[in-house]
């Protein structure tokens, strides 16, 4: 005889309810954990940190490259590797695009990390978790802050070329800055802290060449260009050369990673226009002023931004692929 009653488990979840569960399984396939690898890969960082020395100790720019590539990345569909996939009969790849063609570098360090790792941990860490890493590496060895890294990214399996060439440039006005910032969940704060990482590396003369002899048109230099750094730019990028000349983003320390870079902002010594244009909104401004008088406040934030960043979207659980080779996605 049937009951005219159902057990608990067959009564049907309420619309609203179903919703809740659906989103909290999502919110926590994708969290992500400092301790993703402790018993898969527990020297995970200390391999991680020994290439990178390596590469800092061979070439000074590297740390500052590797930050850039991890920042590239995220902000194109997420924290995916997708900025280390060649071209191939699939893939149209990330480093052809405006921003990165012939200016991100540290692939081969990437490569070198991946290597050590397969070598003490077969096919277990992801290509987007060892970019994490290899960022928080190259800062706490230029002297900056250390973090816990978040991790468990899973590597994605396309690329995205017109995402990249839509990336936070060197002369977008501050508004533009926020909306690209604003289009991955980051704040004017992120924004902020996070342009704190041109507190070294250089970048070539063509990437500012316009604020020294044709700003937006006007036929004359940036007003906003301190007199005297205007003329050392000038003279280390002469009007008409073909602008691949490097300068160091802070002239005062080019390869330690401190506070300097907002104590050039408020002195008019930006390199890029997107950096000095950080001091020209009353919001923004107020944040420069704030880390130029607190280092170990701007360490502070900047560690919480990129985990921030890190946070993008990433890829979890089922999601994506854990690459063989960090350059292609694995053979089906």
């Amino acid at each position: 005889m049937c009951s005219s009653s159902f057990s608990s488990s067959s009564r049907p979840i309420p619309a609203a309810l179903a919703i809740f569960l659906a989103l909290l399984l999502h919110w926590s396939r994708a969290q992500l954990s400092p301790s993703f690898y402790d018993m898969t890969c527990p020297g995970l960082s200390d391999i991680v940190l020994d290439v990178v020395l390596q590469a800092q100790i061979s070439d000074p720019r590297m740390p500052a490259s590797l930050i850039r590539l991890h920042f590239h990345d995220c902000f194109v569909d997420g924290c995916d590797a997708s900025v280390l996939l060649d071209n191939s009969d699939t893939i149209v790849s990330e480093k052809d695009a405006v921003p990165n063609d012939n200016s991100a570098r540290g692939f081969d360090v990437i490569d070198a990390i991946k290597s050590a790792v397969e070598e003490a941990c077969l096919g277990v860490v992801s290509c987007a978790d060892i970019l994490t890493l290899a960022a928080e590496a190259a800062v706490r060895l230029s002297g900056g802050p250390s973090w816990e890294a978040q991790l468990g990214r899973r590597d994605g399996t396309t690329a995205n070329i017109s995402g990249a060439n839509n990336l936070p440039g060197p002369v977008d006005t501050l508004a533009v800055l926020q909306s690209k910032f604003a289009a991955v969940g980051l704040d004017d704060t992120d924004l902020v802290t996070l342009s704190g990482a041109h507190t070294f590396g250089r970048a070539q003369c063509k990437s500012f060449a316009a604020r020294l002899y044709n700003y937006s048109g006007t036929e004359r230099p940036d007003p906003s260009l301190d007199s005297a750094y205007l003329a050392l730019l000038q003279d280390q990028c002469p009007d008409g050369e073909d602008g691949t000349s490097l300068n160091d983003l802070d002239p005062t320390t080019p390869d330690a990673f401190d506070g300097n870079y907002y104590f050039n902002l408020q002195n008019g010594q930006g390199l890029l226009q997107s950096d000095q244009e950080l001091y020209a909104g009353a919001g923004t401004a107020a944040v420069v002023d704030g880390y130029a008088g607190d280092e170990s406040g701007f360490f502070e934030s900047f560690a919480a931004s990129m985990i921030n960043m890190g946070n993008i979207s990433p890829l979890t659980g089922s999601e994506g692929e854990v690459r063989v080779n960090c350059r292609q996605v694995n053979a089906i």
